[in-house]
């Protein structure tokens, strides 16, 4: 490969203390400019100097080693527990052990519903509907927001198949706007605590986090409370969750736990998605020769009909466009543990309390596992070129016994609405528009991108 190919928008890798001074300067708390140029070339090394420690790693076999965590040492990291349980309580996302395996028995049912041939009807008729949608704003000549586009029809399509409805535009801008203001604020990236504050230290959320997540679960609970109605009949992720058991003591999940448990669908079966969908066509909007490529494909398997489940499996390319910008911005950019005790991991000493780091957005922008690691390039994940990925280097949907359940249908969710949207619409951004990506919950622009769309004449 050479290095003629598009490069999207990423931070300028500096040495660390240049990286500290353009946090600090830009005051946003964004982790991704944080990270020193070296932590994209070495395989384990500290993140800075701080009280607590800080060691990422870049290694797959250290990685699956933390990941699987076979000695319990290593539990989701105190930071990213505090950052989350206002929103989703000490739900499945953010415990370990035996309250972790407890969950995870109760709502495994639940999880069998995520396959995708029971739930692509519904998932086909949202992106229908938000076709129509959008084709409003293309007769308006309206500019929309590519986030809360996407944040819209990937959280319909989540409300269809957890909770048998369909997403009100009202609710489902409130929640985009609680997302926004939860990401921006959460004290997750507070700079400052994470160099000065010692392991396990309290970390308060500002107001303004905590009442965002406060209607975020309200809203959650206004989709609960019809499946706990007398006699309600629902076949979906909710009612197999209100009726999952506890297997030693018969108990079911209160209302305030299946509001924590049905969150993590929630946020991880649409916020994730919608992020890593945003890249996606802003991405395209500057590769005019890829999405004609993407549009023969689409046409020479699907023609002018619905896209069919089986159809979503013959689109090589689309697929690969996916992949490639799961890799180039991960949904969830930090993957942190913490040390519970004094270890060593591959030959490195690791103190109790550390910070233990894996980073999807380092791993995947690696010199050591990626040609060209910052450019766009969909052909590394067509089928005759994946036996050459570096195995372990590629997690975007993490890895060992928490890799997300819904990996399967997240990929099926993004082909179909790739493919409806490109054969649909053209998709124009401002070409002077800076565009910089933020680690907040997700990896997300750090503004919002505005885009006009088009009928594509062919369609």
């Amino acid at each position: 490969m050479t290095d003629d190919f598009y490069r999207p928008p990423h931070p300028k890798p500096m040495p660390a203390l240049p990286s500290l001074l353009r946090v600090i300067w830009r005051g946003d708390g964004n982790l991704l400019e944080l990270l020193p140029a070296a932590a994209y070339r070495f395989a384990v090394g500290n993140l800075g100097y701080s009280r607590r420690s800080t060691v990422l790693f870049n290694r797959p076999d250290d990685i699956r080693h933390i990941l699987k965590d076979p000695d319990g040492v290593f539990p989701k990291s105190d930071l990213m527990v505090n950052a989350l349980e206002p929103l989703i309580g000490q739900s499945i996302f953010v415990t370990d052990g035996d309250r972790w395996r407890r969950q995870r028995a109760m709502i495994d049912p639940a999880f069998s519903l995520m396959r995708i041939t029971h739930a692509f009807s519904a998932m086909g008729e949202a992106v229908r509907d938000h076709v129509s949608t959008l084709d409003g704003a293309a007769r308006d000549g309206e500019s929309i927001s590519l986030d809360m586009t996407m944040s819209h029809l990937t959280a319909d399509i989540i409300c269809r198949t957890v909770f048998s409805t369909s997403l009100d535009s009202n609710v489902a801008r409130e929640v985009f706007e609680d997302f926004t203001e939860f990401e921006r604020s959460v004290a997750q990236v507070d700079i400052f605590r994470l160099i000065f504050q010692p392991a396990w230290s309290e970390a308060p959320q500002p107001p303004g986090v905590l009442s965002a997540c406060a209607r975020i679960r309200s809203h959650l609970g206004s989709l609960i409370d019809p499946h706990l109605e007398p006699g309600a009949d629902f076949n979906d992720i909710a009612s197999a969750v209100i009726a999952a058991r506890d297997k030693d003591d018969g108990l079911a999940f209160t209302r305030e736990e299946l509001i924590d448990q049905l969150g993590v669908f929630f946020l991880a079966g649409h916020e994730t998605t919608a992020s890593v969908l945003t890249w996606v066509f802003y991405i395209l909007a500057r590769q005019p020769a890829r999405v004609q490529q993407l549009r023969a494909e689409i046409a020479a398997v699907v023609g002018d009909g619905d896209i069919s489940f089986e159809h979503t499996k013959q689109l090589p390319l689309v697929r690969a466009v996916f992949r490639e910008t799961l890799r180039l911005y991960p949904p969830i950019t930090f993957l942190p543990r913490v040390a519970l005790k004094a270890t060593e991991i591959g030959g490195r000493r690791i103190k109790r309390g550390a910070l233990v780091m894996i980073a999807p957005w380092t791993l995947h922008r690696h010199d050591a596992h990626w040609q060209n690691p910052h450019c766009f390039i969909p052909e590394r994940f067509l089928p005759e070129n994946e036996d050459g990925l570096t195995p372990g280097a590629y997690i975007p949907f993490g890895a060992g016994p928490h890799t997300c359940v819904g990996a399967g249908f997240a990929q099926t969710e993004g082909i179909l609405i790739i493919a409806e949207l490109i054969r649909s619409f053209d998709f124009a951004v401002d070409p002077a528009l800076q565009v910089r990506p933020a680690a907040r919950l997700t990896t997300r622009p750090a503004q919002q991108i505005n885009c006009r769309i088009a009928r594509h004449e062919g369609s």
